[in-house]
């Protein structure tokens, strides 16, 4: 069964067939919000937004362990994230969609591991390629069938959030080799390895990062970018969820 994460700006679909809507509990607390059982283009699949019904939740305080437990409960094997990014790497202006290969994680205080209750033991699980190549494979021939700009690939740096950042911390970035900047990314693609589900990401590009444009960030700016591009997030879920087996 397919996942889809909503992010910022993704917090309702109304587009979907919903089944039903289910509140599950965890061993880690209350997910985000209730799991909506829905179908989409004769295709089973659940959608979560991860920050809540009406974006209550900042990215810090995002209960991840829970939400990824409470997917893998319910027969979740694939899960798209949906984030909002600020852009850094050349080409990759407010309003392109990247398809990320890599994660640097600048992240502190998240909760990042399920692993004593897993089995007792401490685990270290394989993270060399943190997306999953043949999800990232689906999402890229979902944008190209769409015919969507975009980045088939890019290094996710993950803040804690949620403040954006200084000019001196992008500069930073940049120099660790980032082409993104977000705050959501970890832990939630660790966790989803922890259960041996497949993860993958589509990134919508709403700013560029701190100091890199003539003017200071605006998010009335951002949030209209990530209002435009909603449709094209549709879009592409639509082709990715009738193209996944």
């Amino acid at each position: 069964m397919l996942a889809v994460i909503g992010g910022s700006g993704l917090n309702q679909f109304p587009e979907l067939e919903i089944i039903e809507e289910r509140f599950l509990s965890t061993p880690y607390g209350e997910c985000s919000a209730p799991l909506t059982f829905a179908r989409i283009e004769n295709q089973s699949l659940i959608f979560l937004p991860r920050h809540g019904k009406g974006h209550k939740l900042p990215p810090h305080l995002i209960n991840y362990r829970a939400n990824i437990w409470a997917l893998k409960e319910v027969g979740v094997k694939q899960i798209l994230a949906i984030n909002a990014v600020g852009g850094m790497g050349d080409g990759i202006a407010p309003g392109t969609f990247v398809v990320p290969h890599q994660v640097i994680d600048y992240t502190w205080g998240r909760e990042q591991s399920f692993n004593f209750l897993l089995d007792g033991y401490v685990n270290h699980i394989d993270f060399t390629h943190p997306y999953s190549a043949r999800l990232r494979d689906q999402l890229i021939n979902s944008l190209t069938e769409a015919r969507l700009p975009f980045q088939a690939q890019g290094i996710y740096g993950c803040t804690q959030g949620p403040r954006l950042e200084t000019a001196a911390e992008i500069q930073r970035l940049i120099r660790d080799g980032c082409d993104l900047v977000g705050m959501t990314a970890m832990p939630e693609a660790a966790l989803a390895r922890e259960l041996a589900m497949d993860y993958a990401a589509l990134c919508l590009v709403v700013n560029w990062g701190a100091g890199l444009a003539d003017q200071e960030l605006s998010i009335a700016e951002m949030m209209q970018i990530l209002a435009s591009g909603m449709n094209n997030i549709k879009k592409t879920i639509f082709i990715f969820a009738k193209n996944t087996i």
